[in-house]
């Protein structure tokens, strides 16, 4: 007998942003497994706009995370009457589960960790690996993922390029006929988590030294974050402060044309490095590189607290993965 058609895919991921950029990596490989099938994305509203572009998903939902005991109901009579073939949990969490219970016991095809699910996830050390990997094996685990060893870093990161072939952007800085490379800085990051956060104060000093080297430097986050872009403007007085005027796909274009991006382990900076650039991230003990950190043409520096990482330590990175304007570099 011929292996069921499916017609009809829901994909599950809710947050966070840096989470929610890796995990397109996965989505990606579910739409070259149903190129065919009409793919729904549940999520939240801080993600539909990315989400909307992107190739992977037909349709956007955000209603992922109800607030009260009606709009869980109501989010659950509407998947149940969307009939779909197959779910691709890719939260796998405790919220993401109880979709799943509320579902049974008629519950579609179900790729995750819920109890009782068609296409489990079990492999015990699954909390240990980096997200890529993570998410990978349990593709694997649903059939739709090379029958092959998953090793540490084989797992391909997020492919962005789509962004890029959509979004214009003009160049952040004004320049000349030659104008100077821009290094892009993410000093933000989670208002509750200020451990991620590396001193705004080592942040001014370092956009002084790439600056007198030869680079401009561009400040993104959000409005909440002018005053962190406005202390490195007292430092470098021709920083560009973007805080508050990018969306995500800016953020990704921005990241592209970028000389290098420094920044905390923070979601604009997991979508910057996805583009492409050279890019240094810098963790504290709050949070695991070897579970979370992006990929690619990137350096995690760790600190147990990020105040004791000396500036210099971030330079040297600097000029490790980046050319220096003039051969600054030496």
């Amino acid at each position: 007998m011929a292996p069921r058609e499916i017609k009809k895919v829901l994909v599950i991921k809710l947050s966070a942003m840096g989470d929610f950029i890796l995990a397109l990596a996965a989505a990606k490989k579910i739409r070259q497994a149903h190129p065919k099938a009409q793919i729904t994305l549940l999520t939240t509203p801080p993600f539909e706009g990315l989400a909307k572009l992107c190739p992977y998903f037909n349709l956007v939902e955000t209603d992922g995370r109800p607030e009260g005991f009606g709009d869980w109901l109501a989010l659950v009579a509407r998947l149940r009457k969307a009939r779909y073939d197959r779910v691709y949990d890719l939260q796998t969490s405790s919220r993401s589960n109880m979709i799943f219970y509320g579902l049974s016991p008629f519950a579609p095809e179900w790729s995750g960790i819920a109890a009782g699910c068609a296409l489990p996830h079990r492999n015990p050390r699954r909390d240990q690996m980096h997200t890529l990997e993570r998410q990978a094996d349990q593709l694997k685990a649903a059939g739709i993922w090379p029958d092959a060893p998953i090793e540490p870093g084989s797992a391909p990161g997020p492919d962005v390029s789509w962004i890029l072939r959509k979004v214009e952007t003009p160049r952040p800085v004004a320049g000349g006929i030659e104008p100077r490379p821009y290094v892009l800085m993410a000093p933000g990051g989670s208002a509750h988590r200020p451990e991620k956060r590396w001193p705004v104060e080592s942040y001014a000093r370092l956009a002084r030294e790439l600056y007198d080297v030869g680079f401009d430097i561009v400040v993104i986050g959000g409005p909440q974050e002018s005053a962190l872009a406005r202390t490195i403007q007292k430092s470098v007085g021709k920083a560009r402060d973007l805080t508050g005027r990018t969306d995500l796909a800016k953020i990704a274009m921005l990241g592209a044309r970028a000389a290098l991006v420094v920044g905390n382990d923070t979601g604009p900076v997991h979508l910057a490095a996805a583009a492409g650039p050279p890019t240094i991230v810098l963790f504290s003990k709050a949070s695991d590189p070897i579970l979370s950190a992006p990929r690619g043409h990137v350096a995690a520096l760790q600190a147990k607290d990020l105040a004791e990482m000396p500036v210099a330590q971030v330079m040297q990175a600097a000029r490790a993965l980046t050319r220096f304007p003039g051969g600054a570099n030496a």
